[in-house]
């Protein structure tokens, strides 16, 4: 049985640390259907995780549950090593866990750098007359949370839009704006849904890029959702394989692409 504080070494290399979340049996219904069942796996410190699968096999509803979004009848879901309760989003968020979207989520008629602000508001403690005033801690905090997020923006490479309205954005770059929202929150787990669909080849190559440097420069544990099996292969560490709410594979890419259950349910070939 693997050790769950020990390090691991990845295939190319590198290495992570001990378990960050785990996954124990997870359960998950919608009525009479099953939409995860009996699902466990872990996601560990400093490594960047996929999560893949055929539509329906059930992706978003285990990054649902993993961001507190779903709270499933059967499992139990463990955080640094403590069992967590049923929490609100919010909450869960409060706890150093950040998502982007599959569909892009961000306020169409602010500019850029005020919605990449936003991500910022789990590190306001100000109060409303603070607020509305600029006084205090307010002022205090409006200094500070800027200047991280001004870093944000530089590292993503999108300094010459932050004040642009992000209605007027191409779809690159407004998912790369999502990713810097989620960034502000420094979160301890990033988790990403699809951070590549509905891109071209050069943009799927920039939003790699990204994942890798937030991953290695940040040192961000990473959890993502992607049906791009190049890119889920070239980006992870390890992956978990779902089929109609089932999990039919777990672990290296390799490992992963060899097996003869997920080629005949999902891959159909094996990967190069």
């Amino acid at each position: 049985m693997l050790d769950q504080s020990a390090e691991i070494l990845t295939q190319d290399g590198r290495t992570i640390g001990g378990v960050v979340m785990e996954m124990k049996h997870i359960t998950l219904r919608f009525g009479g259907v099953e939409a995860i069942k009996n699902i466990s796996f872990d996601i560990r410190e400093g490594e960047i995780r996929a999560i893949i699968g055929p539509n329906g096999a059930g992706k978003s509803s285990m990054l649902n549950v993993i961001s507190g979004f779903y709270v499933p009848q059967e499992g139990e879901v463990w955080f640094h090593g403590k069992k967590r309760k049923p929490l609100r989003p919010y909450e869960v968020a409060r706890q150093g866990i950040a998502r982007t979207f599959q569909n892009i989520a961000l306020f169409e008629g602010m500019s850029v750098l005020d919605n990449v602000m936003t991500g910022r508001l789990n590190h306001m403690s100000a109060n409303l007359f603070q607020q509305a005033f600029w006084k205090g801690r307010a002022e205090a905090e409006e200094v500070e949370n800027r200047e991280k997020v001004e870093e944000i923006i530089d590292f993503l490479e999108i300094q010459a839009i932050r004040k642009t309205p992000v209605a007027r954005l191409p779809y690159g770059l407004k998912k790369r704006v999502e990713l810097a929202r989620a960034l502000a929150a420094e979160p301890k787990l990033l988790l990403l849904d699809e951070p590549m669909a509905g891109m071209n080849v050069e943009e799927k190559e920039d939003m790699s890029r990204f994942i890798l440097d937030v991953n290695d420069e940040f040192g961000t544990t990473i959890a993502l959702i992607e049906h791009d099996m190049g890119v889920v292969m070239d980006l992870s560490d390890r992956v978990v394989v779902m089929d109609y709410g089932k999990k039919i594979g777990d672990g290296t890419p390799d490992e992963v692409r060899s097996n003869q259950e997920v080629i005949d349910a999902y891959l159909g070939v094996a990967h190069d």
